[in-house]
This record gives structure tokens, C-alpha cells and sequence, in this order.
């Protein structure tokens, strides 16, 4: 892949005029640090690449934005890049208007240093932990629901089957129907598919 890509000489020529030297100047800085550091175009923004995705810059029509791939493992004793609630865009350092909103050069081309080392080391980011979602709370069988059920003894045997998820699919529709025309309505419409042996989404199934 080539050193530079002419993609990205008419991207910044098509942003305004604050955009095109902030741009420009990041752009500069990545080659300064490595030769090896090539750039492409990827979800029609700049992109620079280093064995694999490294860093990306964007222009809009009042900001700029920058950020490294591997971000959350840079070192950052001057703290540089904003993190959490202090994030308020995209990319790692807020809305760039202009030169003087990046830090200064030395230490992105620190952060450029990390980031190349990160990929040389062959760096994976751990694998995101998600909180185990707690339980619905069990839906109580109605009174109406049972008594409708036991006059149909298929529609009956269909539901003692089912997995607790596709009762309470019939549950939550039936008790969370408006009026009663409606939750009449759709007891029946229940009963009929339960006796066919369907389940409440069964269309989309």
C-alpha cells in the first residue's frame, strides 16, 4: 500500500478552510514518526494503518476530530486524551477548531511511538465484559387466561410445553392488551395458535 493516498488530498481539499490545516498537519506528523505508517480511505474519512487499523481523523463543518485505534492502552501522563464523561466526541481529543486544540507535537508523536509498539507487540484489547442481565420477574397466569385455556385442551398441552420465554410472549401480549374487546380478541386468537401448536412470533420464525 502506498505512503499516501491521493483520496485523502481531495478529502482536505473539500473541507473549510480551518479544517484543511489541522488535517494536514496530522497527516504530516504520522509520516514525520514512520514511513511505514500508510493511510487509505475507510467509511469515507481518512485512515492511517500500521499493520492494521491505527489512527483516523475526520473534518465536519465546524471541527475536527482525532483518534488513535488503541487508545484505552496509551500512556498519558499529561492527559491529553479525554476519557469517559470528559468525552464528548469522537476521536480522543474533543473538537478540534484549530492547531493550538491538539496537544503539542512531541506528545502526539509519543502517542504515535505507543501506538506503533502496541502493534508491533501484537497488543489485542481485552475482550469487553457485559453485566449479566438480571431475570424478568415471572408473569402471574391470569384467571381468565387459565379458565380460557382449559376449555381447549390442545391449545392447553401446547402451552404446558412451551420454554418459559414463549409463555410469557403470550402473557405479556394478552395482559397488556388495552380494553377487553382487544384482550378478548386476542385470548382467542392465542387459543387457536397454541392448538396448531405455534408459538406467539411464529410468523417471524
Amino acid at each position: 500500500m502506498e505512503q499516501y493516498d491521493h483520496r485523502i488530498d481531495a478529502y482536505i481539499g473539500k473541507k473549510p478552510a480551518f479544517a484543511q490545516p489541522i488535517l494536514n498537519h496530522l497527516r504530516a506528523l504520522m509520516h514525520s514518526v514512520s514511513p511505514q505508517i500508510t493511510e487509505t480511505i475507510k467509511w469515507g474519512h481518512p485512515f492511517f494503518e500500521y499493520k492494521g487499523i491505527f489512527a483516523n481523523m475526520a473534518g465536519f463543518k465546524e471541527h475536527c476530530v482525532f483518534g488513535f485505534w488503541n487508545s484505552s492502552a496509551l500512556v498519558d501522563p499529561h492527559g491529553a486524551i479525554l476519557r469517559g464523561e470528559d468525552k464528548e466526541s469522537a476521536g480522543n481529543f474533543g473538537r478540534i477548531t484549530k492547531l493550538s486544540d491538539l496537544p503539542s507535537d512531541d506528545i502526539l508523536k509519543d502517542f504515535i511511538l505507543q501506538a506503533i509498539a502496541l502493534k508491533d507487540s501484537n497488543y489485542q484489547p481485552p475482550a469487553k465484559t457485559t453485566a449479566a442481565k438480571a431475570p424478568k420477574a415471572e408473569i402471574p397466569m391470569p384467571d381468565y387466561f387459565a379458565e380460557a385455556l382449559a376449555t381447549n385442551q390442545k391449545a392447553l398441552a401446547t402451552y404446558q410445553d412451551f420454554s418459559p420465554s414463549c409463555k410469557r410472549e403470550y402473557l405479556e401480549w394478552i395482559t397488556e392488551a388495552k380494553t377487553e374487546p382487544t384482550r378478548q380478541k386476542r385470548i382467542e386468537t392465542a387459543l387457536e395458535w397454541m392448538a396448531e401448536g405455534k408459538s406467539r412470533n411464529w410468523k417471524y420464525k
